[in-house]
């Protein structure tokens, strides 16, 4: 039997759904409970350093929600009380990020391959790094969450020395700490200024959880299942790619759902491989959405499906210095329903309030007026959100000129 076939318009409202785009926004406040909805959909919030616009963990819930009490996403993962229990926590996803709580086993086997660090196990290791990850171990179960600079100072207090002449010097500490964490025995909240408080596993995602064992192939194969049914519609790849999967243990996972049931074999129209779908997918019959997406939104942070499912061509330039680059820094695709039709370089200028549009570009024989006027509410909506209290477009990209005169 030949399998399925799907146009490319059924396919991205499939992938939309999936992504919670056709999910209807909230009609008053974003609770904790809307906060829980989209992890269902995407899973997990990855992290990022780069703040120039927003912190990229925050933007993913307001692509789906609307505006919102950043807060709320702190408390998250950051408190854990008896009426609302912990619901994120840190560790090695796609990228860094936030994940369920609850699927901290999930990823045993990840820590297990990662117990000397995200980079294999050194050829000889020494006994002083032994000993310093047991006594970072026994600060952090009488300090709770604190910053590796802070390890560094308690660590040499401990040893009876002077900040200078500590028995560690701090870039061991932190790499200490590093390791720890892909090792799963550490875990991090942040506060302030983004800064990693690390604390032990077991305090942030509790004991059962953070000693909890799941087989490796038993937890591979749940991981693809989330990935397909955080896609929608979706190659080997592409599943792989959402948790970074090994592709061996990753083949043979999608072999035994398709087995199973679980996975269903399609062609996509215009796709040059095999996607499966999940058994479980929506097809609304049209998403009508409008989203700013963050460079590291699950939607688009794999560039060969974006580019297979929209026609974008989307890097990330932070890297390319400013002379070559062809979009700007920090670019954010738009929604617009079921295409994705401009990118825009945003800059949050905090100290004058203003949410600035360096660059703004339209793809390919759009409509150009409709797409300004649609993207202009979404950046009002995006500056107050921020607190901003204007936006301003600078002169750079064809869409610029009409998207000045529809924020006039």
């Amino acid at each position: 039997m030949s399998a399925a076939a799907l146009s490319i318009a059924r396919a991205r409202r499939i992938a939309l759904a999936a992504q919670g785009f056709a999910d209807p926004r909230p009609g008053g406040a974003v609770t904790r409970r809307h906060l829980q909805r989209v992890l269902g959909r995407i899973r997990f919030l990855q992290m990022d350093s780069v703040n120039i616009a927003v912190r990229a963990h925050y933007m993913p819930l307001f692509s789906r929600l609307g505006p919102y009490d950043p807060a709320l996403l702190d408390r998250a993962a950051a408190e854990s009380t008896a009426r609302a229990p912990r619901l994120l926590a840190e560790y090695w996803a796609h990228e860094a990020a936030l994940i369920p709580v609850e699927d901290w086993p999930l990823f045993r086997w990840r820590m297990d391959d990662y117990r000397y660090g995200r980079y294999g196990k050194p050829v000889a290791e020494p006994p002083e790094r032994t000993a310093l990850r047991a006594e970072i171990a026994r600060v952090l179960a009488e300090t709770g969450p604190t910053t590796g600079g802070e390890l560094e100072e308690l660590l040499g207090r401990r040893r009876d020395q002077p900040r200078r002449g500590s028995w560690w010097d701090r870039s061991e500490v932190k790499h200490a700490c590093e390791v720890m964490l892909a090792a799963g025995d550490l875990s991090a909240i942040r506060r302030g200024n983004f800064a990693r408080h690390y604390d032990l596993a077991e305090n942030i995602v509790g004991p059962d959880l953070a000693s909890t064992t799941i087989d490796r192939d038993v937890a591979i194969r749940e991981l693809v299942r989330r990935s397909i049914g955080a896609l929608g519609v979706a190659t080997e790849t592409d599943l792989r790619d959402y948790y970074r999967l090994p592709v061996v243990d990753a083949r043979r996972a999608v072999t035994e759902l398709v087995d199973a049931g679980e996975l269903t074999p399609v062609t996509v129209a215009g796709w040059d491989r095999t996607a499966y779908l999940d058994p479980a997918a929506r097809t609304p019959r049209r998403v009508e959405a409008s989203a700013l997406l963050a460079p590291f939104d699950p939607l688009v942070f794999f560039r060969p499906r974006l580019h297979r499912l929209f026609d974008m061509h989307y890097r990330i330039e932070i890297y390319v210095p400013e002379p070559q680059r062809v979009h700007g820094y920090y670019v954010f695709p738009y929604l617009l329903d079921e295409e994705i039709p401009a990118r825009v370089d945003l800059k949050t200028d905090r100290s004058a309030g203003v949410l600035r549009v360096l660059g703004a570009f339209a793809e390919e024989g759009v409509d150009r007026d409709h797409v300004a006027t649609r993207l202009a509410a979404d950046l009002r909506s995006m500056a107050g959100w921020l607190g901003m209290d204007d936006v301003t477009v600078g002169r750079r990209g064809d869409l610029a000129p009409v998207l000045r005169r529809a924020l006039a």
